[in-house]
């Protein structure tokens, strides 16, 4: 896991945990990352300083520091831990509609289908246009794996 200094267009900046910067790239290509202060999707990377150590001058445990360095606060890390629950119990009762998900929306939204609770995948693009239709959609805290890609 790597953790990356992020911001977003609006000059937040936060923290946030990825597999690799790969995966960071493509979770901001289709706006899985968001601003946790004001929801904008349009972040990027911020300037931000490794831990390094000097040449010879190396920790004999490399992660002791790393945990000092990326330690939150035990308040902070409580209330992840409830938000992730929290998503974790509304999805037993959501259906995936996978990058549908914008379509869907709108058709509940128009009452073309019955509503639901469903999740998925939408482009920022398709999200910003379900806001200024007014449809009531928000990103989901935590990325979600399609179920095609569970084991």
């Amino acid at each position: 896991m790597i953790v990356f200094d992020l911001a977003c267009a609006n000059g937040h900046r936060f923290e946030a945990w990825f597999g690799s910067s790969r995966s960071f790239a493509e979770q901001a290509d289709r706006g899985l990352v968001s601003c946790p202060e004001c929801g904008n999707t349009a972040v990027t990377k911020a300037p931000m300083a490794p831990a390094v150590a000097p040449k010879g001058n190396a920790r004999s445990n490399p992660a002791e520091g790393r945990d000092r360095i990326n330690a939150v606060s035990p308040e902070v890390a409580n209330a992840m831990k409830a938000l992730a629950a929290a998503q974790r119990e509304a999805l037993k009762n959501s259906t995936w509609v996978g990058s549908s998900f914008a379509d869907v929306s709108r058709a509940m939204h128009y009452g073309e289908r019955d509503h639901a609770t469903i999740h998925g995948q939408a482009t920022p693009q398709e999200a910003q246009a379900l806001h200024d239709e007014g449809v009531p959609v928000l990103p989901l805290p935590f990325p979600v794996t399609p179920p095609h890609k569970l084991n």
